[in-house]
């Protein structure tokens, strides 16, 4: 934990000790740093609203005001379940009901763990740490707002209010942040994408389950050909995979059971299911025989590399063939829980820039060189030219990942020394990496100073190996390839939602959906501006006519709003001259311009894909 997070960590426990200030009855459950704050998940019947947080703020600022030391208190697991059970936990005194949900959080700490709890005041909670050494060190500080949320996520499990608030070392930095709060807002994917008609997320279709509509299929159909372009040129090959595949290719791959948490539940054959339904089966039976691999069935697939892999594995491959690069744009699905869906940015189902590379060991270097150097170019021309990236490698728990030590320490080995080739300012994070290999993850800064994980690039020695695949090397002998993982964006919808923050809604010309509107002074000029949007369209650019019964200034307000890069007005003066007035959307007016020193502007502009 860093500095900042431990400070957050510390806001939330004064968070919890004011709630319980003025609602002395309040279940608390969990209280974390996260992203860019905190928050506390609190069970109470008051409905806590933006209007409750003044004098939550209030009590609040008090209790930093009093300076009130951060107390480490070591006790044991029969201490603290007792403290619990008397209600003491996660409160200021004790109480008639138990401490309910550190009483589940107590059951959930590995035996091995020792049980700490933190007091402030007369608050005491069960909590690992770190704090600051008193609540005085929070000099900046704010409630942003209120949500709901399943307890652990789980929709079975009841449903707490989360306060989620901010807090800094100074007040000035709290200032610049909520600076940036209130320009993100405006720059919010699901705001824009709904006012631009960009996707859709119908609860019919189902939750996480984003519906391109057809501006946005035209954007997501731009940055593929992009991505195609580059991919083409060195040397890929694009093939194309189900959304489903037996259950066995991914207990072989160990996405079932390594990666189970994250999966939507196996597809039973129908015959099959038939007959546990007529033996009564249990459904802990049943999970138990999936468990042992008794029960064939299929799965919506989480990944593609198990499908790209059988492709590698379906004839001989010779020395001679490889690297061979295979890549494709293929739609994956993970059950993510449904009070962690957010827009585009967290969804269940979603298409990967996904490509996997099966090299010999000798050329391993070169290509994850050349992923690496694919990822800032795809970045970079997109604008996002502030990026660092993240070595992920193999935490401490063993058990979470497949194959043995020598081979994970050759790829992380392996890894960092590419890493450090290409120039990237990276940092190693152990308990990141992938459950089959280390992996290099990028962070970019948008446009306003926020850090999103983009593309990746993952190495991996164990999925060869866990599905036999060889090739015959140049002294005739069976070899093990090596498998390269990468996406340079990583998922078409969330790269997507951060473009359309990044650029708030104003796409560079060559990704606009709309990229021209021709705009008649009146319907005397209309077949001028037919002409106009008829050369442009020649050209293979989007342009509309703009006829609609409206004023001048209206028409181009709703253009502006609509964020069209181009509008272009047109009277008498412009065809007489065979020339047209050029606005766009942020600069305002540009003056006239002859119609083919125009289109030249446009067509060099989509060119180069100028941002």
């Amino acid at each position: 934990m860093n500095p900042l997070e431990k400070l957050r960590h510390s806001a939330a426990h004064v968070l919890a000790t004011a709630i319980l200030e003025i609602w002395p009855e309040a279940q608390l459950a969990a209280g974390p740093p996260v992203e860019g704050g905190f928050y506390y998940d609190v069970e109470l019947d008051h409905r806590i609203s933006p209007e409750d947080f003044p004098l939550i703020e209030e009590k609040m600022r008090r209790i930093i005001a009093e300076r009130q030391p951060f107390k480490r208190i070591e006790v044991s697991r029969e201490e603290a379940r007792e403290l619990a059970l008397k209600g003491r936990l996660g409160a200021l005194s004790e109480r008639a009901t138990p401490s309910r949900y550190k009483l589940d959080i107590l059951e959930s700490i590995p035996e091995n763990e020792p049980i700490t709890l933190y007091q402030n005041d007369h608050f005491i909670d069960l909590c690992a740490g770190p704090h600051v050494e008193d609540t005085g060190w929070i000099k900046g500080f704010k409630l942003t707002h209120v949500s709901s949320a399943y307890y652990k996520g789980d929709e079975k499990n009841p449903q707490l209010q989360r306060i989620y608030g901010t807090a800094f070392y100074s007040e000035k930095e709290l200032e610049a942040y909520l600076k940036q709060l209130e320009a993100a807002k405006q720059r919010d994917h699901r705001k824009l994408g709904k006012e631009l008609e960009l996707f859709l997320i119908d609860e019919e279709v189902g939750p996480g389950l984003p519906l391109w509509l057809p501006k946005g299929a035209i954007i997501r159909a731009e940055l593929q050909a992009f991505l195609t372009e580059e991919l083409q040129r060195r040397g890929y090959l694009l093939v194309h995979t189900p959304h489903i595949g037996s259950l066995d290719l991914f207990r072989i791959s160990g996405h079932y059971p390594y990666y189970r948490d994250s999966q939507f539940p196996p597809i039973l054959e129908p015959a099959e299911l038939k007959e546990f339904e007529q033996k009564q089966m249990s459904c802990a039976e049943l999970a138990n025989r999936l468990e042992k691999g008794e029960v064939s069935g299929y799965l919506l697939k989480p990944m593609n590399c198990p499908m790209h892999i059988r492709i590698f594995a379906a004839k001989p491959r010779s020395y001679r063939e490889l690297p061979i690069r295979l890549a494709e744009f293929g739609t994956v699905y993970r059950f993510e829980k449904s009070g962690e869906l957010s827009g585009l940015t967290r969804v269940r189902g979603f298409t990967q820039d996904d490509a996997h590379i099966f090299c010999m060991e000798s050329q391993v270097e070169a290509e994850l060189l050349s992923c690496l150097e694919l990822v800032k170019v795809v970045v970079e021309k997109l604008g996002l030219t502030d990026a660092k990236a993240r070595l992920g490698l193999r935490g401490e728990d063993k058990e979470k990942y497949v194959g043995g030590a020598e081979s994970w320490q050759k790829a992380e080995r392996d890894l960092r020394k590419a890493a450090q080739e290409s120039g990237i300012n990276f940092v190693e994070e152990p308990g990141e990496a992938a459950f089959y290999g280390p992996k290099v993850d990028f962070l970019v800064k948008d446009a306003i100073g926020r850090l999103w994980q983009l593309g990746t690039v993952q190495l991996d020695y164990n999925l060869p190996l866990r599905f036999s695949l060889t090739y015959v090397g140049e002294d005739g002998n069976k070899e093990r390839p090596v498998i390269i993982h990468r996406a340079p964006f990583g998922s078409m919808e969330r790269f997507l939602a951060i473009l359309i923050e990044h650029f708030e809604g104003h796409f560079p010309l060559w990704l606009a959906p709309e990229q021209v509107r021709v705009i008649p002074l009146s319907d005397a000029f209309v077949p001028y501006g037919q002409k106009v949007t008829a050369l442009l369209q020649q050209h293979k650019f989007r342009v509309t006519l703009d006829r609609k019964n409206e004023t001048l200034g209206a028409k181009i307000r709703i253009a502006q709003l609509e964020k069209v890069p181009y509008m272009l007005i047109v009277g008498k003066k412009e065809e007489q001259m065979s020339r047209v007035s050029v606005r766009t959307a942020r600069k305002g007016n540009l003056g006239e311009m002859e119609l083919e020193a125009f289109l030249s502007l446009l067509l060099t502009e989509c060119k180069e894909r100028r941002i």
